[in-house]
């Protein structure tokens, strides 16, 4: 049994994937992890790379987009490390991000999950730790209204009370790096696949702190994001997943009536934003980006954001 196995979801993102690969190539660690990785129906010779440039790596082709909650559980299935590292194909190792991440992991047996930091593009600090969310934060939070939010809610939930550089137990961890012990994944299971995209690992980590493990932000570790490049590809859809996930994460932890207030919010949001940029595009106001933006939210108000 290989102490560390690393799933890797990728859809459309061969050049990321291939520098995310080279990097887990150079990361030193006592011996090669089990790389395992989903490819979501890539059109963009994907899996051929793989197949060329890193023969030793498990190729699981799944023949459609099954998202990221759906993909992980695939390639955890298969995999037989100790730990498992759940990695994005948009990220870069730096360092002995591997071994510093595994050591920790086995010096201390309370932790469940571990997040390293994560870095932007240009090296500066990427928000990575949080607490769980409240409803007032899902009002506020990645909506319209998140500069008008008062300053203690977001304060508080991505925790700006508590140094970038100290080590923290956290509510939870964002999910482009997240190293989790196999006895976690048999106690708990892996993610929810009613998640197709989005709020996934959150509601895992919830799953996991209730179960009575602890969760680490971690910033001795550092590894690069570039973030959000699949989600890119489809506009209307990364909104529809971003607030159905959302929705879905508040009524089931939450309950229905708060499940049920959040969407009827959202669905108002978008409705007023839609009213806004057709009354700019009707103004001769960048009409393209505005025509663009009245069809990626009358697609969402379709939907009614039911998942």
């Amino acid at each position: 049994m290989p102490d560390l196995s690393i799933v890797i979801v990728s859809w459309n993102v061969r050049d990321l994937l291939q520098a995310c690969l080279e990097s887990i190539q150079a990361s030193q660690c006592e011996s090669r992890p089990e790389v395992i990785v989903v490819d979501s129906a890539s059109s963009d010779g994907t899996p051929q790379m793989v197949h060329d440039q890193f023969p030793w790596i498990r190729l699981i082709e799944a023949g459609h987009n099954v998202g990221f909650s759906k993909g992980n559980n695939m390639g955890i299935k298969v995999s037989t490390g100790r730990y498992v590292l759940l990695l994005n194909p948009d990220t870069k190792l730096l360092g002995e991000a591997l071994s510093e991440m595994m050591s920790f992991m086995e010096s201390h047996p309370q932790v469940g999950v571990l997040g390293p930091q994560l870095l932007n593009e240009d090296m500066s600090i990427q928000s990575s730790r949080r607490r769980f969310p409240t409803l007032w934060t899902a009002f506020f939070e990645s909506t319209w209204l998140q500069p008008y939010a008062p300053r203690r809610i977001l304060d508080s939930y991505f925790m700006r009370d508590h140094p970038d550089n100290q080590i923290a137990e956290v509510d939870w961890v964002t999910g482009a790096a997240m190293l989790v012990r196999r006895e976690v994944i048999e106690q708990v299971g892996g993610f929810d696949e009613g998640f197709f995209m989005y709020s996934e690992e959150l509601d895992w980590q919830r799953r996991i702190r209730s179960a009575g493990w602890q969760i680490v932000y971690f910033p001795q570790v550092q590894i690069v994001h570039y973030g959000g490049r699949s989600s890119e590809q489809v506009t209307a859809q990364r909104h529809i997943y971003f607030q159905t996930s959302k929705i879905r994460y508040f009524r089931k932890h939450h309950g229905a009536t708060a499940g049920f207030a959040l969407r009827i919010f959202l669905l108002m949001n978008y409705a007023w934003q839609l009213l806004l940029e057709a009354a700019k595009g009707l103004a001769g106001h960048k009409r393209a980006m505005r025509r663009e933006r009245v069809h990626t939210y009358w697609q969402v108000l379709r939907s009614g954001l039911r998942g």
